[in-house]
């Protein structure tokens, strides 16, 4: 038996390694997407192969990650719950493609995760396995009955790889995970389990990595300008950037000003709520963006109408249907939404905060003859009105007329 595992190299996928390779009596294959962990990743395929993988892979998805998952997010302006910009989420339907195609390549019969059994990653990844490739098995050690004997805590997991020589640099008392790419980092558990537990104090602060404490951001503003075409953001003051390009230099620049932070509850698609701290700083700035490019040349009711399908194309997103049929006939129309969204917007970062400062477009629908207070213009009456209000009031005075009783009870 073949097994392609996910790997990280951290506590448990180095503890899966040999433990697989022994239940089975498999050979084990690991395997990590580079999504942009950054130093995570140094050193896997060492460790892997010593642990007792017979090979390891590691897939530069960079790109791919940005140009076909961020952007066409973005592009709907997605954020779960109010809040949440989706960086773990999106990455996972990537990561699961990526781990199909080389599970085929290498002729493996099955695909094996480290995801826990409370969590959204379980679901995300296995979705993804269930439409790219039904056939394959998938192995989920956390389900697994004699797998949860064997290791019911982390102090067990600590002890199995001392007795079997694998070199994991892990503490039964660290105080929170943490997931990385190139969109954000995401720390849940541990001491943020509880969440009146203030991360940002001066003696918990340095948990932070992409983001300076707003505090601490530089006291004078800075300004920056992003084109965006058709809804995707292809420079940055003037120098084109690929997508990859943008979410890492939008990452540098917002960090610096301490952008991009949220702490939040969230509910789960398992059914129970979860605190999550959250660094997002390009993808807040690349958000603010585009929205005000949108503003411009987007004609109303269609972004009504597109922004009424943010809640279901979040949820989709969130709970692991990125390759489902309602998620992919969703992103058709959106994309259609953004033939227009192309211009200009400036920026203003300080200490925290983004600030819409200005924004043009050779496709605006706004007119400032219409708009104006000044003036008359040609393209509209405002005797007009009279009867636009009248027509739109006369439901309210029919119902006020025979059944005023109901009003205001």
């Amino acid at each position: 038996m073949k097994i392609v595992l996910a790997y990280s190299g951290g506590l448990d996928t180095s503890v899966l390694v040999r433990w697989l390779k022994d239940h089975y009596n498999a050979e084990i294959v690991t395997f990590a997407a580079d999504v942009g962990q950054e130093e995570e990743l140094d050193g896997l395929e060492e460790k892997a192969k010593a642990t007792g993988a017979s090979a390891h892979y590691t897939l530069d998805l960079k790109d791919e990650f940005a140009k076909d998952y961020i952007y066409p997010m973005l592009r709907a302006n997605t954020i779960y719950e109010g809040q949440y910009y989706l960086g773990t989420s999106i990455a996972r339907p990537l990561i699961a493609k990526a781990h199909i195609e080389l599970a085929r390549k290498v002729g493996a019969d099955a695909v094996a995760h480290g995801a826990t059994g409370k969590g959204n990653d379980q679901v995300r990844f296995e979705l993804g396995y269930a439409a790219l490739a039904p056939d394959l098995q998938i192995i989920s050690p956390w389900r697994m009955e004699v797998f949860r004997k064997a290791f019911p805590g982390r102090t067990e997991m600590i002890q199995y790889c001392a007795d079997n020589n694998i070199d994991v640099e892990a503490s039964a008392s660290k105080p929170y995970s943490m997931d990385r790419n190139s969109l954000h980092i995401s720390y849940e558990a541990g001491i943020l389990e509880d969440p009146y537990f203030d991360p940002t104090t001066p003696e918990n602060k340095s948990m932070y990595k992409l983001t300076v404490d707003p505090e601490d951001a530089p006291d004078e503003a800075q300004y920056i300008e992003l084109d965006f075409e058709k809804g995707d953001c292809t420079a940055i003051d003037g120098e084109k950037v690929t997508p990859a390009e943008a979410v890492y230099k939008l990452n540098k620049i917002a960090g610096k000003h301490g952008i991009g932070r949220v702490d939040i509850v969230e509910n789960r698609f398992v059914g129970m709520k979860s605190r999550g701290v959250y660094e997002t700083p390009g993808g807040t700035i690349l958000m603010m963006g585009h929205k005000q490019v949108e503003s411009l040349t987007m004609d109303r009711d269609l972004e009504h109408l597109r922004d009424g399908l943010i809640p279901k194309y979040a949820e989709l997103v969130y709970n692991g249907f990125w390759f489902a049929p309602e998620r992919e006939a969703l992103q058709a129309f959106i994309d259609n939404s953004q033939k227009s969204v192309t211009g200009t917007v400036r920026l203003k970062l300080y200490k925290g905060n983004v600030t819409t400062v200005g924004r043009k477009s050779p496709y605006s629908l706004y007119d400032e003859d219409v708009a104006s207070m000044e003036g008359v213009a040609s393209s509209y009456n405002p005797d007009d009105a009279t009867g636009f209000i009248r027509l739109q009031g006369l439901r309210l005075r029919a119902r006020a007329a025979t059944q005023f009783e109901f009003i205001e009870q």
